[in-house]
């Protein structure tokens, strides 16, 4: 994510919005505002930060931005605005994934509290995704010959197994297990499964 990290406001109301833009600006905080969640999905992609939405709007609820969110495998950190009554909305909510809800009338620190918390867990979720991509990148520089010699030592199979199992000679698994260690700029074992680990992520959602 190149972008600046902001706090991208969502709610449909325009004195909440401006509120919310003057306290967040007050405190250092890049922002942008929006008023529907459809206005913000059409701009989400290749945005960082975090959402702080209204959980109750009209035509697209916060709940519904976060599935969308979710299923456009957008990762920004959610933090969902409740009013009086809204409780059991904040909780399902959080059990889909949202990081933290936030009551109205707000509490301005602790309202900002949450918002830090929001944006370091987003530039925790950038960190993550940097290192699955060079993972993945690496990965997509082996041959199939050097895959399955790395899929066999991550699980603890020795060269002399390794060969067996793949119908070469020792000195051959040797060959390809230096050519491994070197396009995954590995020097340990661990350093290979935290590769492969790495990239899992991103190759489940393909």
């Amino acid at each position: 994510m190149g972008a600046m990290n902001s706090v991208h406001v969502v709610d449909d109301d325009a004195a909440i919005r401006d509120s919310l833009r003057v306290l967040l600006a007050s405190a250092g905080l890049p922002v942008q505002t929006y008023d529907s969640a459809a206005a913000f999905l059409a701009a989400a992609a290749g945005l960082a930060g975090c959402v702080l939405t209204d959980v109750r709007m009209p035509e697209m609820d916060g709940f519904e931005l976060q599935q969308r969110l979710s299923q456009r495998d957008i990762h920004l950190p959610v933090i969902v605005m409740t009013g009086q009554g809204d409780i059991p909305l904040a909780v399902r909510a959080m059990k889909a994934g949202a990081i933290d809800f936030v009551e109205k009338p707000f509490d301005d620190a602790e309202l900002l509290d949450a918002v830090r918390r929001a944006l370091a867990e987003s530039r925790r979720i950038e960190e993550i995704e940097s290192v699955a991509a060079e993972a993945t990148h690496q990965l997509a520089t082996l041959t199939p010959r050097e895959r399955e010699v790395l899929q066999l030592l991550v699980t603890g199979l020795s060269n002399n197994a390794i060969a067996i199992e793949l119908g070469a000679s020792p000195r051959t698994v040797e060959v390809h297990r230096a050519r491994v260690f070197e396009k995954l700029q590995a020097r340990s074992l661990p350093d290979l499964v935290r590769a492969v680990l790495a990239a899992e992520p991103r190759q489940a959602r393909g």
